[in-house]
């Protein structure tokens, strides 16, 4: 399939790629996904498949072979695309189209984000330090012999808190805009959901919290932002530090669920579990510098 494109690196792990399809590409693919879909065309006369291709037309409209067209190739040209820049994004692309007219090249502009790098500096050390000035006290880590009090757990939680608030601002790190946009506009729909079914409008729930839909906006952006950074700086002091999860903590946390269906299911989403696992190993690591 013959395509045109441009891979553009914008700031904050950001990337643009504009894509030009010619002319001739659409219409040779406009051929094929015609025959797909005229082969599950059921017509009155004529048995399903068998629909003869001038009354097929009648049948199906361009605008809807078009879109099935767009729906088939964007996802080969983008998938060819990363394999060869090298590129991992970590969300789903946004397309935009540029233009889509009739004998004119299709362009359309495709926008992702990468995984963020992250510099951690002189982390332990600092972490060491903090610890220090905390005077805290001897943290429970799994494997120790007695199990944690209540005080013990408020005060790993407490201490832990502080470890990351440092992480965050010392370590430097940029989110792509679009990993904060996806989830923004999911948080927002949430609200609006939670709104309705609490029988309010957005207007009297405003009112009733004394705000303003552009302070909520920012506050969940920040809320989203500092959750990825936290996010990615623990996988990178992961990385950093060799921690890995093996067969045996797998097992062993498969052991501890009772209920065989929920086992099975555990098991059949054990790269999930494995990365819980392996950030719990992290955050007890932070804990015991």
């Amino acid at each position: 399939m013959k395509y045109n494109y441009n891979l553009k690196r914008l700031p904050k792990n950001t990337i643009e790629i504009t894509l030009d399809i010619p002319w001739k590409t659409i219409e040779e693919e406009y051929e094929k996904v015609f025959d797909v879909l005229r082969k599950d065309l059921v017509v009155e006369g004529f048995r399903k498949g068998k629909v003869p291709k001038d009354i097929a037309k009648k049948h199906l409209s361009e605008a809807k072979v078009y879109e099935e067209v767009v729906k088939t190739i964007l996802p080969v040209i983008y998938n060819e695309i990363i394999k060869k820049e090298i590129v991992l994004p970590v969300i789903q692309p946004q397309i935009s189209v540029v233009d889509t007219s009739k004998n004119k090249p299709w362009k359309f502009k495709i926008s992702l984000a990468e995984k963020p790098t992250v510099e951690l500096g002189e982390y332990k050390e600092k972490v060491k330090k903090l610890k220090k000035e905390l005077n805290s006290p001897k943290i429970w880590k799994p494997g120790d012999s007695e199990k944690p009090t209540q005080e013990q757990h408020k005060k790993q939680n407490e201490v832990l808190n502080k470890i990351l608030d440092l992480l965050l601002k010392e370590s430097k790190i940029e989110i792509s805009d679009l990993i904060i946009k996806s989830e923004l506009d999911r948080k927002l729909a949430a609200l609006v959901d939670d709104v309705k079914k609490a029988g309010l409008t957005m207007d009297s729930y405003l009112k009733a919290k004394n705000t303003t839909i552009d302070k909520i906006k920012e506050a969940y952006r920040k809320e989203i932002e500092n959750m990825y950074k936290i996010e990615y700086i623990i996988m990178e002091v992961a990385e950093k530090e060799n921690i890995k999860v093996g067969d045996k903590d797998l097992e062993a946390l498969f052991k501890n669920i009772k209920d065989e269906k929920q086992r099975q299911s555990a098991k059949a989403n054990s790269y999930y579990y494995a990365s819980i696992l392996r950030k719990q190993k992290t955050l007890d690591f932070l804990l015991g510098l």
